[in-house]
């Protein structure tokens, strides 16, 4: 069986007519579909109609769509009163609940109205595509058709072939994504499918980070802004989610997947959610938000104290930091460190402790500063337990005499932007050993789906894969923590020299 998703006169129906089921008419309208409008809640379907035509009208006035496409977009959009006036319609997309039994019920009632070769899709964020096809009569034209809120704005979706699903429904949606102007990505359904699997390491690891007293919460945000490039720091995106959305997506994913380490959740957004502390919504979440937003305490001032000797680790990583001490005016010390210099040593993936007993300095005159992440732009330095308070304050105005900012923090294997780049890679990489999608496609989902600098598996050869199983290996080594684990398909492609993009012949 084939669709042609192209052809002029494709009607596609619409259940469901919430956010999301407004958006998905905007963009099919705008693609050229005739679109038919379903919901159970008399009146919601006329609602949604004016409400997309209102949006049409107000990107015509914003001169990005002309007069007569907004007249013929809003021309291609029809309310439906029942569910037999869904006859017509060559593709079906449910956007109602997302509860299982409603979208199976759904799936079984629509498939008494539509034709045999009516393409029916599911909009679920976080549901097995196969179990809301199994009650099905025919669940081989079932397929996800995950969009991301707001549709209109957010250019991916995904494609999810459930177990039964066949190829010409997953061909068909691919087709009808780029129609509608969406870049499709293509998934195997399993819990997560491609972004919400993939954004697991973010959040998850900057919790274990703040769980471990690392650093505070406006830190960790700084580090991972600043230094690692993301647009919005973890809490800050927990805190505009809302822990009621996010923590259960946390405990769904780790159960989803039996209980496997790398998505495990922390007790801090259990209690934090408990406590109603929701974020933005509640007023108070990892911040406090009042008229003008969240109140962030501003970073303490750098000290005006220098050290009266530097020494440098010697070892490969130290290179970059050895050039920015040369700009900064600040001569190294040769040789053995004198008895009053400060020690600094540039981990990867170590902490300073493991650092300063490896190499046999003195922990108490003895900092790491992070030589892969921020060095330009936001700075990073690392204590050990016991680096006195006078060496802690000389590294800090050591490193901020340009002005760069520098968050100094406790001990911790592969420091912040370390870690959390380290297992968003680690996750992606094991995507595409699952076979879950394509390379291209994981680095396309989560950089659409999720605005991160750049793909997973990208920045994992940006950074060198190479070094990105060092950082892994000695944070699995040191914490003993099977989250840390390697993926195969990292530790081979480093191993071999290759892309992480590289598939089997």
């Amino acid at each position: 069986m084939t669709l042609d998703v192209d052809r002029p006169d494709l009607t596609l129906g619409i259940v469901g007519t919430g956010i999301m089921g407004r958006g998905i008419a905007q963009i099919a309208a705008l693609g050229g579909c005739r679109v038919i409008l379903l919901d159970s809640r008399p009146g919601a379907a006329q609602e949604a109609r004016i409400y997309v035509e209102g949006m049409l009208s107000k990107l015509a006035e914003k001169g990005k769509l002309g007069a007569a496409e907004r007249d013929a977009a809003a021309a291609r959009l029809s309310v439906a009163e029942d569910f037999s006036e869904l006859s017509p319609c060559h593709v079906v997309v449910e956007a109602i609940v997302e509860k299982i039994e409603a979208k199976q019920e759904l799936m079984t009632r629509l498939e008494t109205v539509v034709r045999d070769d009516c393409l029916l899709a599911t909009n679920t964020s976080s549901l097995s595509v196969t179990s809301i096809a199994r009650a099905c009569r025919l669940p081989g034209r079932v397929a996800g058709f995950h969009f991301f809120n707001p549709v209109p704005l957010m250019k991916v979706v995904e494609v999810i072939a459930g177990v039964m699903t066949e190829t010409w429904a997953a061909d068909a949606l691919t087709a009808l994504a780029r129609r509608m102007g969406h870049r499709p990505v293509r998934a195997k359904d399993t819990p997560g499918f491609i972004v919400n699997h993939a954004g697991r390491g973010f959040g998850t690891e900057a919790l274990r980070i703040l769980s471990e007293g690392v650093a505070e919460v406006p830190d960790i945000d700084r580090v991972l802004k600043g230094a690692a490039g993301f647009r919005m720091g973890p809490f800050e995106l927990l805190d505009l989610t809302g822990l009621d959305v996010s923590h259960p997506v946390m405990e769904s994913v780790y159960t989803q997947f039996y209980h496997e380490p790398r998505f495990r959740p922390s007790p801090i957004t259990a209690q934090r959610l408990d406590a109603g502390l929701l974020g933005r919504k509640s007023g108070r979440g990892f911040y406090v938000y009042d008229k003008d937003g969240a109140q962030v305490p501003p970073p303490p001032t750098a000290p005006s104290f220098r050290p009266t000797a530097v020494w440098l680790d010697g070892g490969a990583t130290a290179a970059p930091v050895a050039a920015l001490l040369a700009e900064l005016g600040c001569a190294v010390a040769a040789g053995a460190p004198p008895t009053d210099a400060l020690c600094v040593v540039a981990p990867v993936g170590e902490d300073a402790t493991s650092m300063a007993v490896r190499l046999g300095l003195d922990p108490r005159r003895t900092v790491g500063i992070d030589p892969l992440f921020g060095l330009r732009s936001h700075r990073t330095v690392m204590t050990t337990p016991v680096t006195r308070p006078e060496y802690r304050a000389a590294a800090q105005g050591l490193f901020a005499t340009d002005g760069v900012p520098v968050t100094v923090i406790n001990d911790s294997p592969g420091l912040i932007a370390q870690r959390v780049v380290a297992t968003i890679i680690n996750i992606a990489c094991d995507i595409a050993q699952q076979r879950i999608a394509t390379p291209d496609d994981i680095d396309g989902a989560v950089t659409l789906g999720l605005g991160y600098p750049t793909g997973p598996l990208a920045w994992g050869d940006a950074i060198g894969s190479a070094t990105v199983l060092e950082i892994l290996d000695h944070m699995h080594a040191i914490t003993g923590d099977p989250r840390y684990r390697p993926s195969l398909w990292l530790r081979r492609r480093a191993l071999l020299g290759v892309s992480l993009h590289t598939t089997e012949n």
